[in-house]
């Protein structure tokens, strides 16, 4: 047990030494990159983690869709299709988003957003599809998972909403909208049921 103990004490330290190596490398690594050849870029073209992060189009929930990312430097079609979620334009959204979908087919984030503009527009059906195709992409997609227990309460499939619930649970180490998003549309679910 004391082994176990000292041995994971030993991979965290090591695991946090790497941390800081590549998240802020000390000043001497910028002289080592640069022998090898790396481009060394001027200061003011440099972008931090948090700029860079920001520019992606990472869903943690709907009322991220209008942002105030850069999003010319993405996808045009993804642009487009975010734009028109944000103005509520469900039936272009889906056109832009098939779009994108035609040229980057692995992100769970535009079946995600094909998903939610379906059922915006009362398709279930397809809204499903597209919910369960982002989750084969990335089963951790927490925002699919919201929107699938969501589409699942509209067909009066509160088990399975549950069940999404308790995914989400899971994914959601701290607390988390998309968790905390469906927790309420199950209450009121229930609320609407016992009358």
């Amino acid at each position: 047990m004391i082994r176990a103990i000292a041995l994971a004490a030993m991979l965290g330290a090591l695991v946090a030494g790497v941390a800081v190596y590549t998240i802020s490398p000390p000043s001497w690594w910028n002289g080592i990159k640069s022998g090898f050849g790396a481009l060394d870029r001027p200061a003011e073209t440099a972008k931090t983690t948090e700029e860079t992060t920001e520019e992606w189009p990472i869903c943690t929930t709907m009322a991220s869709v209008v942002s105030d990312a850069d999003w010319a430097q993405l996808d045009p079609d993804f642009k487009v299709g975010k734009r028109a979620l944000g103005a509520e334009n469900w039936k272009a959204a889906i056109a832009a988003f098939e779009l994108a979908a035609l040229r980057d087919p692995t992100n769970a984030d535009i079946q995600n957003y094909i998903g939610y503009a379906y059922r915006r527009l009362h398709q279930i059906g397809p809204a499903i599809g597209h919910y369960q195709q982002a989750l084969m992409l990335n089963p951790r997609h927490r925002s699919a998972h919201e929107h699938l227990g969501e589409a699942n309460l509209v067909l009066g499939d509160s088990d399975k909403a549950q069940q999404l619930l308790a995914a989400l649970e899971n994914l959601c180490l701290i607390p988390c909208e998309e968790y905390d998003d469906l927790k309420r549309a199950i209450a009121a679910y229930q609320r609407l049921a016992k009358r």
